[in-house]
């Protein structure tokens, strides 16, 4: 990783925390709880992807950070948007297989959960 990489991800992080620290939910109730979950969520994923070393799978995590940031401040929501598609809904041609279902799925999932698997 590049220095000039590695302070931007640094930078990042920081910001994340920083916004932790000022968040306010539309229910006050919820602002500790959505606090927390934005810290462990941050946490978690930069954690995860902490041993990478090839500057695409970098700067894709990156731009999912900055995707999921920029959404959580535009909704005030912290959580990731859920995707809108039903697990068999995109239709096949006959004689195809699922992995031609799998496969555009996997296409059609955006950028801000790139590090969520299917089951979350």
């Amino acid at each position: 990783m590049t220095t000039a990489t590695r302070n931007q991800v640094l930078s990042m992080y920081m910001r994340v925390f920083r916004i932790a620290r000022g968040w306010q939910s539309t229910i006050p109730q919820d602002t500790e709880s959505e606090r927390q979950y934005i810290v462990q969520e941050a946490q978690t994923l930069f954690r995860q992807n902490q041993q990478l070393s090839d500057p695409e799978s970098i700067k894709n995590c990156i731009d999912e950070c900055v995707a999921r940031i920029e959404i959580g401040l535009h909704y005030q929501n912290p959580y990731p948007r859920p995707i809108y598609l039903p697990i068999m809904g995109l239709a096949t041609q006959k004689g195809r297989k699922l992995k031609a279902q799998q496969r555009m799925r996997k296409q059609a999932k955006p950028v801000y959960l790139q590090s969520h698997d299917e089951d979350s």
